[in-house]
């Protein structure tokens, strides 16, 4: 039979009780804890999560129905089966109002509990199934978008390893789309029912990081008011994606190998070793290779991470994208601002071929959406375009040139930029130059600039 990955939690005063459940749900490949008294349960589910809870309704000092009540209060959201000796009407309707899912008599009938925890099961994975389709619909899910056959490939490779558990390290310059690849990968693999979790392991400070990955015990530094789950503890079941792993601090490498070798870890300030059922997916934009050789990065940790290697290519090495990536959120963003899909001038798409695009298809994304919210006719030109895409586009022409005449041309692109994005009011063109209104016309006479950008006087001064 196969196992049940979610826990299930059997709470009962009764010794024996708990033995005969835990024999029996062990036959069913289940993973079982247990708690002998109902605040016992409550630190259990606290601090293990389990999806599903069998709960004794008869216990000295906190009964089940009280335990309900404290879930309810507390927003823990386990199934909750109840199993009591001590079965009537009123009993089932009183635990069914504080959130119980199903009632079972005992003694308790194997087939029976079977078909109760079959469907309990079967409720938990339809709950994280809809969590995760929440996750796609909210627009986290980014769809890949490429005709590069580099891309295409890669994007199998992925695929390919999605349904392993091995570990997977994404390089890249940033903006090439690790992380949406990560939610993609994620999304393939057999552990898509369960949490995503993302750890920018550059954001968050030192002091942090390990409280944030390993989670902490209650008192185990100042300000430790309360028991912290961590991130590894949080996406049980699920993926950790850990961007920027080139910079997280060598003390907690050591701690994060142990989780890749052995499948476990310690709360800051705990003794008991927590099991990791997780897959890490890591990515940099740094050069661990050299980080290891000047001792900034375990070796070890280095070939425990490097076991799938998938290098994104930057923009400018697949500029076919460009045209179809544009398309892309051209639509995404006439969608957000309820705005008509616009469309761009040749000549825009030229420059946007011809720029470098330092911050690949995250700078990409940033300048259609700005364009798409200043422009204000039913096409985007370049004067729609940020200056140093349009001045990167005008640089090509410039190569090749002799000396006073490329800096002549430089001169005229640059006056004929100021004054489109003037809207051909010249004042307001020597004052974005810093020249005078007088000057700049002069210099428009000498340069033969085209300054009439089919505007009327008016619109000029």
């Amino acid at each position: 039979m196969e196992a049940y990955r979610t826990k299930v939690l059997i709470v009962d005063d009764d010794p024996s009780a708990r033995k005969i459940l835990q024999g029996r749900l062990r036959i069913m490949n289940v993973q079982t804890l247990v708690a002998s008294s109902g605040p016992e349960a409550l630190e259990q589910i606290r601090r293990e999560t389990p999806g599903i809870v069998l709960l004794d309704l008869q216990m000295p000092k906190m009964s089940g129905i009280d335990v309900l009540r404290s879930l309810k209060r507390e927003g823990l959201g386990s199934t909750v089966i109840v199993v009591t000796a001590h079965a009537t009407i009123e009993i089932a309707v009183e635990a069914m109002k504080e959130g119980a899912y199903d009632f079972i008599t005992k003694p308790v009938d194997s087939q029976h509990l079977e078909i109760v925890l079959g469907k309990a099961f079967e409720r938990e994975s339809l709950r994280a199934r809809n969590l995760s389709l929440q996750a796609e619909v909210e627009g986290r899910l980014v769809p890949i978008i490429t005709t590069n056959p580099i891309m295409k490939h890669l994007l199998q490779l992925a695929q390919r390893a999605a349904d392993s558990n091995s570990t997977i390290l994404l390089l890249g310059e940033s903006g090439t789309g690790k992380e949406v690849l990560a939610r993609r990968i994620h999304w393939w693999s057999t552990r898509a029912l369960y949490p995503f979790t993302v750890v920018n392991c550059v954001a968050i400070p030192d002091q942090l990081l390990e409280s944030d990955l390993f989670g902490h015990e209650k008192g185990a530094f100042t300000g430790a008011y309360q028991l912290k789950k961590g991130k590894f503890e949080i996406a049980d079941h699920g993926t950790v994606f850990l961007d920027e792993i080139g910079e997280i601090p060598v003390g907690i490498q050591t701690k994060l190998l142990r989780v890749l070798q052995d499948h476990e870890f310690e709360r800051v300030g705990g003794t008991r070793a927590i099991k990791a059922d997780i897959r890490v997916i890591a990515a940099t934009n740094s050069d661990l290779e050299r980080a290891v050789r000047e001792g900034r990065f375990r070796e070890d940790l280095y070939y425990r991470l490097n076991v799938v290697n998938i290098k994104l290519p930057p923009l400018r090495e697949r500029k076919e994208d460009i045209p179809v990536l544009v398309d892309y959120f051209l639509r995404k963003y006439a969608d957000e601002l309820k705005k008509p899909v616009k469309q761009l001038a040749s000549s825009t798409i030229d420059d946007l071929l011809a720029y470098h695009w330092p911050g690949n298809v995250r700078e990409l994304e940033n300048v259609i959406e700005r364009a798409m919210v200043l422009s204000t006719g039913d096409r985007i030109g370049p004067e729609d375009l940020p200056l140093q895409i349009t001045a990167g586009a005008r640089r090509e022409s410039f190569r090749g040139k002799e000396f006073h005449e490329g800096v002549k041309e430089f001169k005229r692109w640059v006056i004929q930029d100021a004054i489109k994005r003037s809207q051909g009011n010249q004042t307001k063109a020597a004052e974005l130059l810093g020249l005078q209104r007088t000057y700049l016309a002069k210099l428009i006479r000498l340069l033969e600039v085209k300054a009439d950008l089919g505007l009327t006087d008016k619109d000029r001064f």
